[in-house]
């Protein structure tokens, strides 16, 4: 059973991420603005590979569920991490891309750290809890911070754009495992609880960050948003399970020291992904971008110049015999 489990983490993460990079080329190449709004979505979910992506990321995702029913998980999380190294593979191979040495370097040092803060901190069985009250600061705090950052999006280079979406993606993705993870543990007892606050709060957070995510996507640094979504979702979860669900922190001041050495292996990763250089380049030249309009003044007047000499009676030369 452990070796089918690790199979179907492996098979998960693939999934997972073969979806994400078919996610991005349409992302990517969508009509409008740098920062899309709401009916972004909308016009993604008439794209058939954008949906099929989607539907391979779903696929990815209850894949990674169903190992986590035969294995720990201690193996299971960090066979997922290594998904990061099929997305940047793969949204190479899509965007007929050649796979620098650097970001699959950079690739590694997110997985590591990634891999080390996810072993550190402390998992546990017990049932969480959550009262309504909470989870509205909750979300409303990371919507709040979304918020800032979606409006604030538009001066801000794609580069950076796409680390602060992701981040703020991951974070509200993030909060939606939390909830999730609350709805799911009293289903197991009562199917009607799925019928709750609770759940209309993760399916909200979640479209939410699924906006955010997709515009990271956008600014055509795939790998770094990817990267970046893959720490802060799980880190954002385990937050929350530590400050909200008593699932608690890294306990001796070892294993802390190492959980943030850890982190910093994996954002340092994530930053060199991050560079210009490895960024997609079909996203400067998006669909309905505004071109760079001709200078009007040479064209009119050479228009004028020309009907000015059609207009004009020829002139007599004095060399000229008279006729």
């Amino acid at each position: 059973m452990l070796l089918i489990s690790v199979f179907l983490a492996v098979a998960g993460a693939f999934f997972l991420a073969l979806g994400s990079a078919m996610q991005e080329r349409d992302a990517v190449r969508a009509p409008g603005r740098s920062i899309a709004r709401v009916g972004f979505l909308l016009h993604l979910m008439r794209r058939p590979r954008w949906v099929l992506g989607t539907l391979a990321a779903g696929a990815g995702v209850t894949l990674h569920l169903v190992a986590l029913s035969g294995a720990p998980l201690t193996i299971v999380q960090p066979i997922g991490v290594t998904g990061l190294l099929f997305a940047i593979t793969l949204s190479a191979l899509f965007n007929r891309r050649r796979v620098r040495p650097s970001q699959i370097a950079a690739g590694l040092c997110v997985m590591v750290g990634l891999l080390g803060v996810l072993l550190l901190f402390p998992h546990t069985t017990a049932v969480p809890q959550m009262p309504v009250p909470v989870a509205l600061v909750l979300v409303g705090s990371v919507a709040a911070a979304g918020g800032i950052v979606y409006a604030v999006a538009h001066w801000i280079p794609a580069g950076p754009r796409a680390l602060l979406l992701a981040m703020v993606g991951g974070a509200a993705l993030g909060t939606t495992s939390a909830l999730a993870r609350v709805v799911a543990s009293h289903v197991v007892s009562t199917p009607s609880a799925i019928v709750s606050w609770l759940t209309l709060l993760a399916l909200g957070i979640a479209v939410f960050g699924g906006l955010l995510q997709q515009n990271a996507y956008r600014t055509g640094h795939f790998a770094a948003a990817y990267a970046t979504l893959l720490i802060v979702d799980p880190v954002t979860g385990a937050s929350i399970g530590a400050l909200m669900l008593g699932e608690g922190l890294p306990a001796t001041p070892v294993d802390q020291l190492l959980a943030t050495a850890s982190a910093a292996l994996a954002i340092a990763g994530t930053a060199v992904l991050a560079r210009a250089k490895d960024r997609n380049p079909e996203a400067a030249r998006r669909p309905g971008a505004a071109p760079t309009p001709p200078s009007p003044s040479r064209p009119v007047q050479e228009n004028r110049d020309d009907s000015t000499k059609s207009a004009r009676p020829p002139q007599h030369h004095p060399s000229q015999p008279r006729r």
